[in-house]
């Protein structure tokens, strides 16, 4: 089994990253491989709602300048996916938000490929808006049907300097017992597989509220 996080944080080994590392620590422990994609400090251009991903069934997004193409490519392939982001007033850093949105839309637009992968979010903040953004983030992940697994308090961690938030001691507990009980999921999901088999997808049915 294998899980990809995402930094959504512009500096490579900032305090988004110390999080994500210690619930990675807690999956390599249990035998899982991981991998850190830092996303936040790449040029990475927003949805342009061509809907061309749905149209072309190709699992890429047309955009094809920059990286997002390569980085679903290890989406498809892996078991579990973290996104993780710093707190850019009360919000998702705006890197990452440009990736998550035309990610997350060509894999629904692809037979929903992130369909029961297991997925969760990590938060670092200095002082607040880490709940939020917190929620922000967990839109994608409940969007599209995956498996959420949960800590002892929000995802959240704290700190300024980078590494500071290796001195949250609630903090660091947070994201520990977010990769035992990550491990556990990705793990109770595999070895039902065989037995159990997963419900028919549904087709999406789109509304809007103008009569």
């Amino acid at each position: 089994m294998k899980v990809i996080a995402f930094n959504g944080s512009p500096n490579k080994e900032g305090n988004t990253y110390h999080g994500i590392k210690i619930v990675l620590d807690e999956l390599e422990k249990e035998g899982i491989e991981t991998e850190i994609i830092h996303v936040g400090n790449k040029s990475i251009r927003g949805c342009i709602a061509c809907r061309k991903c749905s149209q072309n069934k190709s699992g890429k997004c047309i955009i094809a300048t920059d990286p997002v193409n390569e980085w679903i490519e290890k989406i498809k392939e892996a078991d579990g996916i973290i996104i993780g982001s710093p707190v850019h007033y009360s919000a998702i850093a705006g890197t990452m938000k440009s990736f998550l949105d035309r990610a997350f839309r060509v894999a629904e637009a692809n037979d929903n490929l992130l369909r029961y992968k297991v997925g969760t979010s990590v938060v670092a903040v200095r002082r607040s808006g880490g709940i939020p953004t917190f929620n922000q983030l967990n839109n994608y992940i409940n969007h599209s049907e995956m498996f959420m697994p949960t800590s002892n308090y929000w995802n959240v961690i704290n700190g300024t300097k980078p590494g500071d938030v290796l001195l949250d001691e609630e903090g660091v507990q947070i994201m520990r017992v977010l990769g035992k009980n990550m491990a556990w999921l990705m793990k109770l999901i595999e070895s039902s597989e065989k037995s159990l088999p997963k419900p028919k997808m549904e087709e999406k049915i789109f509304t809007n509220f103008i009569r």
